[in-house]
């Protein structure tokens, strides 16, 4: 590869850079699977991710011994947002150009043709079933009873509508979260008062579980574990602004109905018989795929994942603690991931990312706060910890299903 011009490597290299922040990769694989395209075309590349930046240097291998950097390029990028589909493509387009199947022009143009998809009118129409069946899906989990989950996926297309109207409209985008967690929350309550009796907050938290930044806190605790400070100190504070905009969507739209008069009565747990989690369960996995925008071909592996992972936390809960539960779900889906990589050639996202989702804590961090607004801080802090542990849990079980299966790719 020295035989090609310089430059010609480095706007592949950013561009590739560009992409995999795109479609959410977290900085540590990031900057490891850039460094590692930079080694393979000649070039000593140091990278530094935010969750809104890329920072990168090239230069030369072995033109200097001065260490000082040829070119620094800067990005200024959105947060990303998880798709497996162009990150398998972004995956494959890479592979092609450092083993000679593609010149480093044509595989930058084809990222860039990946960069431009949009989503087709069938995608949207999934995305909005998504957003209706997986909120149903968590309630019937949650055992709020068939009022709860009918009420939990109105609820969850009305969010839907929410999300896609925010893609156009960046007024609405910016407090999307909070808008959301409002609707839901009158929604929920005015179902409670005038038609039937349902468990209000645990309906609440079932229909914004495609909200709840648990995997955005994941992805940062990781990052802190790898050192990766800058990020995943930023990564928190994106997650934690999340948290409190759908906190303070509820909080305020319980005073607002109270102010009307809308308490909605206590209602006890409901009974829901056993054969509904074990269809919630697949179900979910479905919606998660379409969610994620997994390849067709992949969606049996990525559903696959999405049941083992539960049934980990699920056995692991019942017998021992829940932080054991989640702690063996993340181990036996980070090996997972790994052994999917070698033996398909493709990025372990596609089975780690969707199968860790029904474990990440958002939930939790969502019930935190919520507490902590309604000045019930003792609760609060309980929660909290709760939350912490079960963040440490799961990340020292991905992080030691490395350990278990080393990975052969940095993706």
């Amino acid at each position: 590869m020295t035989s090609v011009p310089f430059t010609t490597r480095v706007e592949f290299i950013v561009e590739l850079a560009r992409r995999l922040h795109e479609y959410g990769t977290a900085a540590p694989r990031l900057e490891a699977a850039v460094s590692l395209v930079g080694q393979r075309l000649s070039l000593c590349c140091d990278v530094l991710s935010t969750p809104t930046s890329i920072i990168m240097s090239f230069s030369q291998q072995g033109s200097s011994e001065s260490g000082v950097a040829e070119m620094t390029q800067v990005l200024r990028l959105p947060p990303g947002e998880v798709n497996l589909k162009s990150l398998c493509l972004v995956d494959e387009i890479a592979d092609k150009v450092i083993s000679g199947e593609l010149d480093l022009g044509e595989g930058r143009r084809q990222l860039r043709e990946v960069g431009a998809l949009q989503p087709s009118p069938v995608s949207k129409i999934l995305t909005l079933v998504a957003y209706a069946v997986a909120p149903a899906c968590v309630a019937a989990i949650l055992l709020t009873g068939w009022a709860g989950v009918a009420t939990a996926s109105v609820i969850g297309f009305v969010t839907g509508v929410t999300a896609l109207s925010a893609r156009k409209r960046p007024n609405i985008a910016a407090a999307f979260e909070a808008i959301s967690a409002l609707l839901a929350t009158i929604i929920a309550t005015v179902v409670a008062v005038y038609f039937v009796p349902i468990q209000v907050r645990s309906v609440v938290v079932a229909s914004l579980i495609i909200l709840l930044p648990g995997m955005s806190l994941t992805a940062a605790v990781r990052e802190l574990s790898s050192q990766d400070l800058v990020s995943g100190t930023a990564r928190m504070a994106g997650a934690m602004a999340v948290l409190l905009k759908l906190a303070f969507g509820t909080v305020a739209a319980t005073q607002v109905c109270a102010l009307f008069g809308l308490v909605p009565p206590p209602v006890p747990q409901l009974a829901i018989p056993p054969w509904t989690e074990w269809v919630a369960v697949p179900l979910a996995a479905i919606t998660f795929a379409i969610t994620f925008r997994s390849p067709w071909r992949y969606f049996p592996l990525v559903i696959g994942s999405v049941i083992a992972g539960y049934i980990c936390t699920r056995v692991g809960g019942v017998h021992v603690s829940a932080p054991f539960g989640v702690f063996a779900g993340g181990l036996i889906l980070g090996a997972a991931s790994n052994v999917f990589a070698r033996v398909f050639n493709r990025p372990g996202a596609l089975i780690r990312e969707p199968g860790i989702i029904l474990l990440v804590p958002g939930s939790v961090g969502f019930r935190t706060l919520s507490f902590v607004f309604e000045r019930d801080v003792m609760l609060g802090i309980d929660t909290g910890i709760t939350l912490l542990t079960l963040l440490v849990a799961l990340v020292a079980g991905l992080l030691f299903g490395d350990l278990l299966v080393p990975p052969r790719r940095k993706l």
